[in-house]
């Protein structure tokens, strides 16, 4: 194929028209070539069938078995209690016959995902219902080990069709695209030369495919709430919904560029032992929120963090996202920071709360991380020479692999080692007070919060 393409293409630019570019019905050449095409469709579609053919699994009360391979045998198993997300995905062909992808991920920093394609859609979600019913505790039935009634939902939120798209436009991509647009516009005027035009055409569909992806990834995006956990359902094409237990929700970062501001908007990811750094789905499994008000970020905080550990959270984390200042009991940078953070010395502060560390820095784009005391993998102090002079250290909370590196810069020394030894102690007695990773063991059913309203 790729000897007929390079050929019709020379044929092309040589003169001789499309017209001797493609190869005729009754040429040898265009026989070839769907000769080519038709083995190759049933190559592929015996290697997938054999692959789903081969596959088998087992959900066990501490265990999920997968059998898989048709040359290459392969056996794994996960247990339950490590299980952190699991996701039913129905990429385009797939919802066409009904078919969906059941991914699910163990605390090993997105290393250990486990997938099984294709299943019924309604046998995913009867599968994913099994997991997470022993995952909470429940006890299942062994003569129907995955026969689990799927948890209700109630609706949360929901972003509409103009904020996504107006998130998309007024993004560091629109940057891009201007500066892009403008270097070939000032690059054809000043050599005369159209060919750059021809030439900057595969940027463009670069541009073009980025906007596509960011509006179709977080197309119908709507957040619910389970005993399961949160669920988030989103996408276009390929729908995804995701189901994150409680407790396996690491850290929070919201985060507010420039162009945002003006509209009010806030993105905010999530850590997740699993998920990892998520470059393969472009960061939007770690996304709890693409562009959300205040009002909608602090719902969505509700949801994570129950007991935010102070009596006012609204205003606490208000003031965590607008800064500056030590306003509503956050700890800024000394003056003496203004030498490496000439305009953002004031917005670099922490607060800790009776249940989680806030972090809060930047000022171009303003950042706030928060952590739960008893997510706190480990601490560190940083000092380089200028920071050792003006009497500055930098505080970092280690986490699980995410988008999400809390951290608060250029604090006074004195600040830095208080911060350092109460975070410690923090973290070691919520660790030893935190409740059982089995949720629904115990617990008495919960009432889900009542629908919010939101605005464009």
């Amino acid at each position: 194929m790729f000897v007929f393409g390079r050929n019709s293409l020379d044929s092309i630019f040589s003169g001789d028209g499309i017209e001797g570019a493609l190869p005729t019905p009754g040429g040898m050449a265009f026989l070839i070539m769907v000769l080519v095409v038709a083995a190759s469709a049933v190559i592929f579609g015996l290697a997938f069938f054999l692959s789903w053919r081969f596959t088998r699994y087992q959900v066990t009360d501490d265990h999920v078995h997968i059998n898989s391979g048709v040359v290459f045998r392969q056996q794994r198993r996960a247990r339950i209690d490590r299980v952190q997300a699991i996701d039913v995905v129905q990429p385009l062909l797939a919802r066409a016959f009904g078919l969906a992808e059941l991914k699910f991920d163990v605390a090993d920093g997105g290393k250990s995902a486990m997938r099984l394609s294709f299943l019924k859609l309604a046998e995913a979600k009867r599968l994913r219902a099994a997991i997470l019913a022993r995952a909470a505790g429940l006890s299942v039935d062994p003569l129907a080990p995955t026969e689990v009634a799927e948890a209700p939902e109630s609706h949360v939120l929901a972003l509409k069709p103009a904020r996504i798209i107006g998130a998309a436009v007024f993004s560091g991509t629109t940057v891009t695209a201007l500066l892009v647009v403008g270097a070939v516009v000032v690059a054809t005027v000043w050599s005369g030369e159209l060919g750059i035009l021809v030439a900057a055409v595969p940027l463009f569909i670069g541009l073009a495919a980025s906007y596509w992806k960011a509006i179709t990834g977080d197309f119908n995006f709507r957040i619910a709430l389970s005993p399961d956990g949160i669920r988030l359902h989103y996408g276009l094409l390929e729908t995804r919904a995701q189901t994150i237990p409680p407790g396996r929700i690491q850290a929070v970062g919201i985060s507010q560029g420039p162009m945002w501001r003006p509209f009010g908007w806030y993105k905010v990811h999530v850590n997740v032992a699993g998920y990892g750094a998520d470059s393969s789905d472009h960061g939007s499994r770690t996304v709890m929120l693409p562009a959300g008000t205040l009002a909608e970020v602090m719902a969505v905080l509700g949801l994570v963090f129950p007991d935010p550990g102070v009596e006012n959270p609204f205003e606490v984390f208000t003031a965590g996202l607008k800064g500056p200042g030590n306003r509503e009991g956050f700890v800024h940078s000394p003056p003496s920071a203004r030498w490496l953070d000439p305009f953002a010395w004031r917005y670099n502060a922490f607060r800790a709360t009776q249940t989680a560390l806030l972090c809060r820095h930047g000022r171009i784009v303003r950042r706030l991380q928060v952590v739960p005391h008893e997510r706190t993998q480990s601490l560190g102090l940083h000092q380089g020479p200028l920071m050792a002079v003006l009497g500055l250290a930098s505080f970092e909370l280690h986490s699980t692999v995410g988008p999400i590196r809390p951290l608060v810069r250029h604090m006074s020394v004195a600040n830095s080692l208080a911060l350092f030894n109460e975070q410690a102690a923090r973290a070691a007695t919520a660790r030893r007070i935190h409740r059982d990773e089995k949720w629904l063991a115990s617990a008495a059913p919960q009432e889900l919060p009542e629908e919010t309203e939101n605005g464009d």
